[in-house]
């Protein structure tokens, strides 16, 4: 098994079973200390989604801290599902997706739902002729989709899909398209 696969569900058994929080085992590889970015964690229960929270940004020291935290808190917040059971621990997979920083879009046909996912954001405000810059502060509203999912196969449905998990109207509403990719382990 992978070691992001095997640090997010010892971070999820260990969290479930008592109810704390691991620390980073010293035997990870050093990318897992010295490197910060986005990551997400999913968790399927019989090919299902039972829960999947993560960060595009880094909101923690380092990947290691990333991985545990999202996989806590995908086992216990995602306000989708009820929090994982002991029970339930021996039949979960995961999936870990580590993520580049997302850059601005300017042109749609530079997007590619297998190979980039999208964030969709709107601005409280916009002044004439400028940009909004992306610096990972919250905006208004913000939809995000990773990349490679089943049945999205288009960049339309990939956009459309992200604007309504972020209760974005591009009909009504100024949007701002980044796209970013995700190496993924399973």
């Amino acid at each position: 098994m992978n070691s992001y696969i095997l640090l997010a569900k010892e971070a999820v058994e260990n969290y479930i079973k008592d109810g704390k929080r691991i620390e980073p085992p010293e035997t990870l590889p050093k990318e897992f200390f010295e490197k910060r970015t986005g990551v997400f964690v999913t968790i399927k229960k019989s090919g299902k989604l039972r829960g999947c929270i993560g960060t595009y940004l880094p909101t923690r020291v380092n990947i290691a801290e990333e991985v545990i935290h999202n996989a806590i808190e995908a086992s216990s917040k995602d306000y989708r599902f009820e929090p994982v059971q002991k029970k339930e621990l021996s039949s979960l997979c995961y999936e870990v997706c580590i993520l580049s920083e997302p850059e601005e879009v300017k042109n749609t046909e530079s997007l590619d739902p297998k190979k980039f996912g999208v964030i969709i954001k709107t601005a409280p405000f916009t002044y004439p002729n400028q940009n909004v810059i992306f610096d990972g502060k919250v905006s208004f509203k913000s939809g995000l989709l990773l990349p490679d999912l089943a049945g999205i196969d288009t960049v339309e449905k990939q956009i459309s899909i992200a604007c309504q998990k972020g209760g974005i109207n591009p009909e009504k509403e100024k949007i701002f398209i980044y796209r970013f990719t995700a190496e993924k382990y399973q």
